[in-house]
């Protein structure tokens, strides 16, 4: 064969190719795609070369994610493996099933702590708290912490403090609304009256959130941002977040900005305590029950705790005390509004309460009531249905854990060293496995036992976590919510706004992305007075 026909012979092959190019492309493409899909079966989401999971995990963000993530739990019977991009960091186990949680949360406990990922991807946020923290440090301020939790004094601060708060500043608002035929977001009201709360309690300081007027409170915008932020990097390489830090620009830039507020408001908060302590003196500061005072103490080696730490102590329980308890309650008053028996029957219980008192305090007028300690503890079937609103909208909807040791879930599911774990709470409610084939009804009497509040495992209710970490302040968190929820019920009617969008927003908690719009009226003597 000579040179002559060597080159007309490649040219024909080439243009062969070039001309097959695109059908060639198409059918690459096609058996891809076919690949990706089958494995669909098999993992519960196609898995495509190079970026794995990553275009599922996209379109489910486009939507509401935490029924995507649900979606798929079910499809795969209470676990499945999400597989990221190739070189990432995004590989992760998420389970529903309560078998695990035991496992993870109680069982082996030590085995599945935080972990390096979750920590360094909140610290800017959380710092060294308690929420953030592991191993002795976790352990140090659970214990001083629980040590206030369970304290009268501290009992005694958080009843009167909710006192004044709904009566004191709630109401009024709510009555001013009223008074102009005005909307009301509820869930920024909410918002308002917990973090006025938890400030009183845990920090000893009145930001007086919760005025009239309800003024700008630009710390409360910029810890939700925060939140917001922080929870963007677990859907982010973390080489990618973190050159985006560098940068600072994107969601970076946002964080950076929020926390510099952040900051500024804990701070302040430190700074002034630690200026009334030094006024008081030691033995006032002795009589404080609030926890920063008891975090200012000196550590166990008798040196001071610094500022940064104190710092990430009130970011911390700010998180726990201000977020949570608002959220569910602007859930669960979404939920009345759609399920009217249900709040037909949380007034008729709240009426027979105040109609049965012994000492004469039966007055139905809307003024004079006041809830006593001992009376919101009997509201059974109030606490059967904010337990059933935590149930579908946890507070907390998705939780973080990362495996220290080769380990076997229950289930079969097998995790080598370093893999991290996500437990899925919103998902559990929605398992017919878990709570039956009504278990997207929200029905309060799957919580009553002959008329009486009974409370589930921990590991298939897991609003309040488990094991060594349940929420300290779970008891103090329910009264909160049947104080408030009672004392709103019994005044109004609360009706949300026709046509209002009501989708939750991706963060660390579980917040409705446009708040809670709704439309006040007064409840009238004679209403109340059917349930006597």
């Amino acid at each position: 064969m000579n040179q002559t026909t060597l080159h007309s012979s490649s040219g024909g092959i080439l243009g062969l190719l070039l001309t097959l190019l695109p059908e060639l492309t198409i059918a690459a493409a096609i058996f891809i795609a076919m690949h990706a899909l089958r494995q669909k079966n098999r993992h519960g989401l196609p898995v495509w070369p190079l970026v794995g999971m990553l275009p599922s995990l996209l379109l489910g963000l486009r939507g509401n994610m935490y029924e995507w993530i649900s979606g798929v739990i079910d499809r795969m019977n209470g676990t499945f493996v999400f597989k990221g991009p190739w070189l990432t960091n995004l590989h992760c186990v998420v389970t529903a099933d309560p078998r695990n949680l035991e496992h993870l949360l109680k069982t082996r406990f030590a085995s599945f702590p935080k972990g390096p990922y979750f920590r360094g991807t909140v610290r800017d946020l959380l710092g060294e708290g308690i929420f953030n923290a592991d191993d002795e440090e976790w352990r140090r301020q659970r214990r001083e912490a629980s040590l206030r939790f369970h304290s009268t004094e501290f009992r005694k601060l958080t009843v009167e403090s909710l006192v004044e708060l709904v009566h004191s500043r709630l109401i009024p608002v709510l009555e001013d609304t009223l008074a102009q035929h005005a909307e009301l977001d509820l869930q920024d009201v909410l918002l308002r009256l917990t973090f006025d709360n938890v400030c009183m309690i845990a920090f000893g300081v009145d930001p007086g959130c919760l005025s009239p007027g309800l003024p700008i409170i630009p710390f409360a915008k910029a810890f939700e941002d925060a939140t917001e932020a922080s929870v963007v990097r677990f859907i982010t390489p973390t080489a990618l977040w973190k050159a985006l830090r560098y940068l600072d620009i994107g969601t970076e830039r946002k964080l950076r900005r929020s926390l510099e507020r952040v900051d500024e408001f804990a701070y302040n908060v430190i700074r002034k305590r630690e200026q009334d302590l030094l006024i008081q003196g030691s033995t006032a500061a002795a009589s404080k029950s609030d926890l920063l005072t008891a975090f200012m103490k000196d550590d166990e080696d008798g040196k001071p705790f610094s500022e940064k730490f104190l710092r990430d102590i009130c970011v911390n329980f700010i998180l726990a005390g201000r977020d949570t308890s608002s959220v569910a309650l602007a859930w669960f008053f979404w939920l009345l509004d759609k399920n009217p028996a249900v709040e037909e029957r949380i007034l008729e219980e709240v009426c027979r309460i105040v109609g049965g008192r012994s000492d004469g305090g039966g007055d139905l007028d809307h003024d004079e009531v006041m809830f006593r300690p001992e009376e919101v503890k009997r509201m059974d079937y109030l606490q059967a249905a904010l337990s059933e609103a935590l149930r579908l909208y946890p507070s907390v909807p998705v939780d973080h854990k990362e495996v220290v040791e080769d380990e076997v879930f229950p289930d079969g599911t097998v995790l080598k060293k370093g893999t991290k774990v996500i437990y899925a709470m919103y998902a559990m409610g929605r398992m017919e496995s878990i709570w039956g084939e009504d278990c997207r009804e929200f029905k309060p009497e799957r919580w009553l036992r002959d008329g009486h509040f009974i409370s589930e495992s921990a590991y298939k209710f897991t609003a309040f976590n488990g094991g060594p970490r349940l929420c300290l302040g779970k008891d103090f968190a329910y009264y909160q919510m049947k104080f408030v929820a009672a004392s709103i019920v019994y005044r109004y009617r609360v009706k949300v706004v026709d046509g209002h969008p009501v989708v939750p927003k991706l963060a660390l908690t579980m917040y409705m992305k446009h708040g809670l719009k709704v439309e006040l009226s007064r409840r009238d003597k004679s209403e109340l007075k059917r349930f006597l």
